[in-house]
């Protein structure tokens, strides 16, 4: 169904960190309140910047300020986890949801990561495939074997289950044929990164459904800023874009991070931008003008039909970011064609 949900990073430009957590479930009550259809929460550890190592909170916290938006993970760094104890928190998060979640799976990778959870790098998508396997059993009863009660695998009793009789999952990706096919022989769908383009989403699709035998449910993630006219929105984006991509590289070279400065960026911006380095992210953005952004989404379901697009706002201001996503909701998807979406 082609739809909209909210990507969540907690992004921390400084000040207090809990109030940055704050603001971002703000975000997801207000995207609730607007008749979105999910808010997908990141995972992210030793990390100043995208602050949310534990997503399980951020979401439960989200279910008791919200009615009926389904909250996501993108993604449970499952490799992390033991597939027990995070099919027990899932679970529990059906439940105190109203059966309102999306299990999203990613392998991780950042060099502290590795180093701190005792994994191997060159292993973690293999053992990411063997954990969702085993909490999707866990979580799972196929067939007449429905018990109401419990779950029930090699004498492991998972209680509560879901209320869900089926937790849709999804495999978060940046297009990676192995990813993807281990998605389509299972049935789950793709979480598709902010920096992938339209082309690059298009051939994970075609390749799923080659193996599959039909269309994934697909999440596109996309930076997303409107403002009065395209040029305003570049310049304004532009820094939280930028220190975004300056932040990942920095956590996966296990660096110390940079302090977000607005005077800093602002004499960047005045250098032409010289030190921009989120390319990708930025050719990918939902971001110009309402028109410009309204051709932009149409130029997606063109190309990739029926999928939701997840919207990042990337102003480094929390009352920006509401505003954005209001303006949204009133300006941008009354003018959308062929959108099914519905205020609540």
């Amino acid at each position: 169904m082609r739809s909209f949900g909210l990507f969540c990073l907690s992004e921390h430009f400084g000040g207090d960190i809990a109030q940055s957590l704050l603001e971002q479930l703000e975000l997801v009550a207000l995207a609730d309140e607007l008749g979105f259809e999910g808010a997908w929460f990141g995972e992210h550890h030793f990390n100043s910047f995208s602050v949310i190592p534990d997503p399980v909170s951020m979401m439960a916290y989200a279910a008791a300020r919200t009615q009926n938006i389904r909250l996501g993970t993108a993604g449970f760094l499952a490799s992390f986890y033991h597939p027990v104890r995070l099919a027990e928190s899932i679970a529990v998060l059906d439940n105190l949801s109203g059966g309102r979640i999306d299990a999203g799976f990613a392998k991780g990778g950042f060099a502290p990561d590795t180093r701190h959870f005792v994994c191997n790098k060159e292993e973690l998508r293999s053992v990411m495939f063997e954990s969702v396997e085993a909490i999707d059993r866990l979580l799972h009863v196929r067939g007449n074997d429905y018990q109401g009660c419990f779950v029930q695998i090699n004498q492991c009793m998972l209680t509560p289950p879901p209320l869900q009789r089926e937790v849709p999952f999804y495999i978060a990706t940046f297009a990676s044929e192995e990813t993807i096919h281990f998605a389509a022989t299972h049935g789950y769908g793709l979480l598709m990164s902010q920096g992938a383009s339209i082309e690059e989403c298009a051939q994970a699709k075609k390749f799923y459904r080659m193996i599959a035998g039909h269309d994934p449910k697909m999440v596109v993630m996309r930076v997303f800023y409107v403002a009065d006219t395209t040029q305003e929105a570049q310049y304004a984006a532009l820094p939280a874009i930028d220190h975004f991509v300056k932040c990942m590289r920095a956590a996966q070279a296990e660096q110390k991070q940079p302090t977000f400065d607005v005077q800093a960026y602002e004499a960047l911006l005045r250098e032409r931008n010289a030190f921009f380095d989120g390319q990708k992210f930025f050719d990918n953005a939902i971001m110009g003008s309402e028109a410009r952004c309204i051709e932009q989404i149409e130029q997606i379901y063109k190309a990739l039909g029926d999928v939701q697009i997840a919207l990042k706002p990337a102003s480094t201001d929390h009352t920006t970011n509401m505003a954005m996503l209001r303006r949204f909701a009133t300006q941008i998807y009354p003018k959308l064609s062929g959108v099914l979406y519905e205020s609540h």
